[in-house]
């Protein structure tokens, strides 16, 4: 039920085989042919007239694709020059001029305005950002106002101050959050001043983008003097690009992705040809150089520091998964998480340690109201739980965020409250909505492999296995190793799309319907044994005596 196989959590794209066997025939396309928004963008911008003289392009904050930006330019246009700086000051943008004793200029440096006068400037946004003096005569520029260069001896003035407009389009070139700030800057950005675009880091991949995306390929080989790529390395690349993406129907089309790792592979090559095994050994060596940390957090676990259980049934402990983003490391890792309940007699509040702790976020006290409300909407009450919970990442200690773990406190929740086990062989990720629909979440491929060492190395049951959200599957890209256990059949992946299809799988029990074993029957009848409890009440140790049983 519900058991997906091994093909399902790995990328197919057998389907472009015959495209792949003519890849050395193929046409290469170059960097703005794989770019449609931003080779509108530039066609348009260089034809505008008027007051619209600067193009935002959100991109890749580096000097290589603003490199990339001038040469896509220059394919367009004929006769305009294009200049990009890497350094920007008043002084620098304006020029900068020196007089004598009698006020005639002696000297005259011209600036980059006056260097790019007739054509186009590129301009990152950060030095703007560090110098937002130089926005200000920018903007005067681009208005079509006459500007000063600067007197860089200002004990000396000219007798008449040299001042000049300029017939100069600029491309300001930044990421998101640098735009962002930019915006604080000029809130009227976009008022008639400039154009606005992005260079896309992804494709999407399918019948009528393969041939674009393979000839991109194929234009970035030749660029670069690079080796062709066989067959199977085209398979492997386009594995390692869907987990890169973290979508099998997307491509990333970042130049210096796709270049690091050619150049990588080439330490290992014949000179003539990229082969699969030069992919495969190129991406372990770069996963060694990074995996100190996620290897030390599995290390925790399996000498028995951090306790994850793999086999029996516990009443309300689950296993979780997590993905940890450390700063200042470059890999997100995953990281299994005991998640435990705990019931006693209340008003039916369910207790968020981690909120409580100030160790939760938004999102995640967010997920915890969302799956109170179902539950409760569930079990169909006129009054308030007679219970109160208490749910916990038990031994974590840093803050926890996100509602992907919303799936896991569901079924550590009905389970302290049913007192049914659970199988702690099965890991569980997905958010849920108030209607007990089970949602996508992030970073499922680290997630899953983390669980996956750990079982591997307490021992495969050939039980063991994680459920997720159907709507997931298409962003798994496992490695080899976990898919070659499942085509084993030594792990499993469950896929579902609502509560009523998890807690089955996890707890061996219907969540709900008219079978008395069910969950949300077995929680209806310790309502009903503590409500009659409640009328008839007993002396004090009569009720120690039925605690303590």
């Amino acid at each position: 039920m519900n058991q997906e196989n091994w093909r399902a959590v790995t990328p197919q794209y057998s389907q472009y085989d015959e495209i792949l066997k003519q890849f050395s025939t193929l046409e290469p396309v170059d960097f703005l042919g794989i770019q449609p928004r931003l080779s509108q963008s530039l066609k348009t911008f260089s034809s505008l007239k008027g007051f619209t003289r600067a193009l935002i392009i959100n991109s890749i904050d580096n000097v290589f694709y603003r490199n990339l930006i001038k040469q896509a330019l220059e394919s367009q246009i004929s006769d305009n020059a294009v200049s990009v700086t890497e350094s920007l000051s008043a002084k620098a943008l304006l020029g900068s001029y020196m007089c004598n004793d009698e006020g005639q200029i002696t000297t005259f440096n011209e600036g980059l305005l006056h260097k790019a006068n007739g054509g186009y400037l590129i301009i990152p946004v950060n030095l703007i950002l560090a110098n937002p003096v130089s926005w200000q005569a920018l903007k005067t520029v681009l208005l079509g106002e006459a500007c000063s260069p600067i007197n860089v001896n200002p004990q000396k003035i000219a007798k008449e101050e040299p001042s000049q407009s300029f017939d100069v389009k600029v491309i300001i070139v930044g990421d998101r959050d640098q735009i962002s700030d930019l915006e604080c800057i000029e809130p009227e950005l976009y008022n008639g001043l400039a154009l606005y675009t992005e260079i896309e880091n992804e494709l999407t991949l399918n019948e009528s983008t393969i041939t674009s995306y393979l000839g991109y390929i194929s234009w970035l080989l030749k660029s670069y003097a690079l080796p062709d790529l066989t067959f199977d390395a085209l398979h492997r690349l386009m594995v390692a690009g869907a987990r890169y993406t973290e979508d099998q129907d997307y491509m990333p089309i970042e130049a210096l992705w796709y270049l690091s790792l050619f150049q990588e592979a080439m330490l290992t090559s014949d000179g003539s040809n990229l082969t699969e095994s030069d992919l495969d050994t190129a991406i372990n060596q770069k996963y060694f150089r990074e995996s100190y940390l996620p290897e030390r957090a599995i290390a925790d676990i399996t000498e028995g520091q951090v306790v994850i259980e793999t086999d029996g049934e516990i009443v309300g402990q689950v296993n979780g998964l997590t993905v940890i983003d450390v700063p200042g490391h470059p890999l997100s890792y995953g990281e299994p998480a005991r998640i435990s309940c705990v019931i006693h007699f209340g008003d039916g509040d369910i207790s968020d340690v981690e909120r409580k702790a100030e160790l939760g976020g938004n999102l995640h006290a967010k997920g915890m109201m969302i799956m109170q409300a179902f539950v409760s909407s569930a079990l169909q009450l006129d009054e308030p739980l007679p219970y109160s919970a208490s749910v916990v990442f038990e031994q974590s200690y840093c803050e926890v965020d996100g509602d992907s773990a919303t799936l896991a406190e569901l079924c550590s929740f009905v389970s302290a409250l049913s007192e049914y086990p659970i199988n702690q062989q099965v890991a569980v990720t997905g958010a849920v909505d108030q209607f007990g629909r089970v949602q996508a979440v992030g970073g499922l491929n680290e997630k899953i492999e983390s669980f996956y060492h750990v079982c591997k190395h307490q021992g495969l049951t050939g039980h063991q296995g994680v459920i997720l959200p159907k709507t997931n599957l298409k962003h798994l890209s496992l490695k080899q190793e976990v898919v070659d256990s499942i085509k084993n059949d030594e792990f499993h992946i469950w896929s579902v799309s609502t509560v009523d299809e998890a807690i089955p799988l996890i707890m061996g029990k219907p969540f709900r319907g008219d079978d008395e074993e069910s969950v949300i029957s077995k929680i209806a009848q310790r309502i009903e044994n503590f409500e009659r409890h409640e009328q008839h009440p007993h002396g004090i140790v009569d009720r120690i005596k039925n605690w303590f049983s």
